[in-house]
């Protein structure tokens, strides 16, 4: 059965940030992942886990500026330094946190970067990180996110994610397999899982293609989860997905789905 973790960033929105911990608690979750921890310091949020046994099985890097549009910094020539900063930051928060995973968002390319000149960037940025990450015991996920959510993105598919983790090691970098972003960009979605499930280190759902919850779209997904189990994937699932109302309601769908 998928283990699922809720999004403290979309989901129990109803209340402020430090009081989603509890609500998550509430409804049955034993784990949760978010966005950005930065904003807290790290000693309040490993309090309000410990408070509701709650594990923290992800998080994501500093973005650069996220007000501004930018959604990562990775893939930007001449903000080395600014994401070198931000690594050491986010390794900070994992170690407080006992949380082994971080995402490192590839980032939207300034516009008339060349392809390739972005690509080396991403390469070399994330080589150094994950030589930081490694020996802290920590692995870095990297996700392929849709342009129809954020045209411009450095990393799209599937396969070009599977490329960077062959080139780096998969037991420093892993694929955050983000079922939404999968069925948005290219289809095939099971196909796709078992095509790359060796490397899977995270997976997230929300159905398509309002990114409600899954029973609101067009997703099978008493097929979709079914398979995962099949595929022996033991990882955790973040629910990543905007409620259509109120989030408690709406997690009706785990016992539809049997989850």
């Amino acid at each position: 059965m998928p283990r699922l973790a809720a999004n403290l960033s979309m989901m129990f929105n109803e209340v402020p940030f430090l009081d989603r911990f509890d609500a998550a608690a509430r409804a049955g979750f034993t784990a949760v992942e978010f966005l950005f921890p930065y904003e807290y310091p790290a000693a309040e949020l490993k309090k309000r886990l410990a408070a509701n046994g709650l594990a923290q099985v992800l998080f994501t890097m500093p973005p650069g500026d996220w007000a501004g549009g930018e959604r990562g910094t990775a893939s930007l020539p001449g903000r080395e330094r600014e994401f070198r900063e931000g690594v050491a930051r986010a390794l900070d928060y994992a170690a407080a946190l006992e949380c082994k995973l971080v995402h490192v968002m590839a980032g939207i390319p300034p516009a008339g970067t060349p392809h390739a000149t972005a690509a080396a960037c991403y390469a070399a940025n994330l080589a150094w990180a994950a030589e930081r990450a490694h020996p802290a015991g920590i692995r870095l996920a990297i996700e392929p996110i849709n342009h129809r959510d954020m045209p411009g993105f450095h990393l799209n598919t599937m396969a070009q994610g599977a490329a960077v983790i062959a080139a780096l090691g998969a037991e420093r970098v892993g694929l955050q397999f983000d079922i939404y972003h999968c069925q948005v960009t290219e289809g095939d979605i099971t196909k796709r899982m078992e095509a790359h499930m060796p490397i899977i280190a995270h997976m997230q759902l929300a159905d398509v293609p309002a990114r409600n919850e899954p029973g609101t779209g067009e997703i099978a997904w008493d097929y979709v989860l079914r398979r995962i189990d099949e595929l022996g994937y033991k990882g955790w699932i973040g629910c990543e997905y905007r409620p259509a109302g109120d989030t408690v309601a709406g997690l009706a769908w785990r016992t539809r789905y049997g989850v």
